[in-house]
């Protein structure tokens, strides 16, 4: 089964990349994993307080999580899958897509802000050979009924 993979993040285009996703695994027989990265930057380290930060931040995860798995549910055969990993969010994507052979395509979504940048994507696009996988890149000013007629 192809795998669409879609980072989760506090984005706007997030949202887009996250409904273009579901529709496409819908409409192809496809799933969905949304990963989620925590920056190590984000945990401090210290007695226990690098334990709280960690747990803190999979709970807004899982929260922000289930607003987007409600929503695809919805759709047939849909049931998202979650991946939470820690560290660099480009490296933590291709180390996602190297261990789960099934992800086909990687979604993320695109700023529509003049000069906007995509930090994974920048990283990703800097030797493309490398990625076993096609990205799909979804403008985050797209209509809901922009993203349901081309999927």
């Amino acid at each position: 089964m192809r795998k669409f993979l879609v980072l989760l993040d506090d984005s706007r285009e997030c949202l887009n990349a996250m409904r273009f996703a579901a529709m496409r695994a819908a409409n192809t027989g496809g799933a969905v994993v949304i990963m989620s990265v925590i920056a190590a930057d984000d945990i401090q380290h210290g007695f226990g307080v690098a334990d709280v930060m960690r747990a803190e931040a999979r709970e807004r995860i899982e929260a922000h999580f289930e607003v987007f798995a409600k929503w695809m549910r919805s759709r047939p055969k849909i049931e998202p899958e979650l991946v939470i990993r820690e560290g660099d969010p480009a490296e933590e994507l291709l180390a996602q897509i190297e261990q789960d052979g099934e992800i086909g395509v990687v979604v993320l979504g695109l700023n529509g802000e003049k000069g906007g940048q995509n930090p994974v994507l920048s990283r990703l696009l800097r030797d493309p050979t490398y990625l076993p996988c096609a990205i799909t890149l979804v403008p985050g000013d797209l209509s809901k009924e922009r993203l349901e007629a081309i999927t």
